[in-house]
């Protein structure tokens, strides 16, 4: 997963082509062949840089990987678009996610939950590892995914729709 999904972001930022067919035949491992959701994560001398993700199983893993990590390094809203020359100092992380399941703000794990937030049109996620890492409790997690979701921060409180998952990480650290 690592290996294709830097391949998908060198690709992408020297604007060559992936040969995911190729890749496929390569990488005859059945579970990247199921669907599944990911979430690609790039960090450039430790600073965020790029995240972006499938919550819809709708393809095979490993093709969402790659489409991940294209769009991570090309089209997160939130940065400008990857150059050549950030490629060497680039550590990317793969997170594999669960399926989604509805949960209960008292039942929230930090550390072990990622969290989903839906409210009418509005849908902000948060990783497991983000609230761990920043120190949050229970209730800071849940407020910082609602604003992620551009939603109020006690939206978790007022009807909003609450899943969680959890994921299994790899990184080139």
């Amino acid at each position: 997963m690592l290996s294709l999904a830097r391949r998908a972001v060198e690709a992408a930022v020297r604007q060559e082509n992936l040969n995911l067919p190729a890749w496929n035949v390569a990488h005859p491992v059945e579970a990247l062949r199921r669907p599944g959701m990911v979430f690609i994560t790039l960090y450039r001398r430790g600073r965020l840089r790029g995240c972006i993700g499938s919550l819809q199983p709708d393809k095979p893993l490993y093709l969402a990987a790659a489409d991940s990590a294209t769009a991570a390094a090309l089209r997160d809203p939130r940065f400008r678009s990857l150059t050549t020359r950030e490629l060497e100092d680039l550590t990317i992380e793969v997170s594999v996610l669960s399926p989604l399941f509805p949960i209960r703000p008292e039942e929230i794990k930090v550390g072990e939950h990622g969290l989903l937030i839906t409210q009418d049109f509005a849908r902000g996620l948060l990783l497991p590892k983000v609230a761990s890492e920043q120190g949050w409790d229970r209730e800071r997690f849940l407020e910082e995914t609602c604003a992620k979701a551009g939603l109020p921060r006690d939206a978790w409180k007022k009807g909003a729709r609450l899943e969680a998952f959890t994921a299994q990480v790899f990184s080139d650290e």
